[in-house]
């Protein structure tokens, strides 16, 4: 398996060109296309005298929603920049309903992490979260300032559930590529020999593959962190929501924590 289509979600925020960037890269390293979506609602008139000015104001509000979504056009093709096949779809819509929309058509669905203190990608932006949960695709989530992913050093934080092992099956293409993968577990996850199992696994695709097994003396996401940053990891591939999402909110949950402050990109599948 490879990627044969690679949606990227734009807007106008700071982080868009960086994350388009980023998601021609793949493209361009896999031979895949590259698709572009933005969508805004036009905006429903509220204070009106009557029906004609309500028609005005509806038009006017279109004209500007189509403008925002010239200038995201814009600053897809720039950002795309050249030898790759690029496609582009827009959309009177909310974001988050086109882009899992649009989905159904791809491989790989890249979008940026929205942290606590992350900016504000403006109208035009979707939060990873309902991506993750709604596309029913692999998510690659972008943080700031991240332009370029080699993937030569991948973190894989095993736990023995569907979502992890949807995850490395959409990882497949950037894990037989890497230098180093490293499968992690943390504390008294999983059953002895596991780790060792899944790393022979990606082995046998061609990946240069061992087990690690972290003590687990803290919260897990800082375990995984934590060891990511010592392996010099770019990319840490995961399941998310493992837990259902209430647990999630309640336990500081993994998902929620690389969502809201992980500066490395994580490939995570629901």
């Amino acid at each position: 398996m490879d990627y044969a289509n690679i949606l990227v979600s734009a807007d106008l925020g700071e982080a868009a060109a960086d994350r388009i960037s980023l998601a021609a890269g793949l493209a361009r390293r896999f031979g895949a296309s590259l698709t572009g979506a933005a969508a805004h609602k036009i905006p429903v008139p509220i204070l009106v005298r009557d029906v004609c000015d309500a028609v005005d104001h509806i038009e006017q509000n279109a004209a500007r929603v189509r403008g925002l979504l010239k200038q995201t056009r814009e600053l897809f093709a720039r950002s795309a920049g050249q030898g790759v096949q690029t496609y582009w779809h827009s959309s009177f819509d909310d974001p988050v309903t086109h882009l899992v929309a649009q989905a159904c058509g791809a491989d790989l669905v890249v979008v940026s992490r929205r942290g606590s203190d992350d900016t504000d990608p403006g109208p035009l932006g979707v939060a990873p979260e309902p991506i993750l949960m709604e596309a029913g695709r692999a998510v690659l989530v972008v943080p700031p300032r991240v332009i370029h992913l080699k993937a030569g050093r991948i973190v894989v934080a095993w736990q023995d559930a569907p979502e992890t092992r949807r995850a490395i099956s959409a990882a497949l293409p950037l894990i037989r590529n890497a230098d180093q993968v490293f499968v992690a577990t943390v504390g008294a996850r999983a059953r002895p020999g596991e780790a060792e199992d899944v790393a022979g696994h990606l082995a046998r695709h061609g990946a240069s593959a061992a087990a690690h097994h972290l003590r687990g003396v803290s919260r897990v996401s800082d375990e995984i962190l934590h060891f990511a940053l010592l392996q010099d990891a770019d990319l840490i591939v995961l399941g998310a929501y493992g837990h259902s999402r209430l647990q999630e909110w309640m336990l500081g949950g993994v998902t929620r924590d690389m969502l809201d402050r992980s500066p490395i990109c994580s490939l995570m599948c629901h």
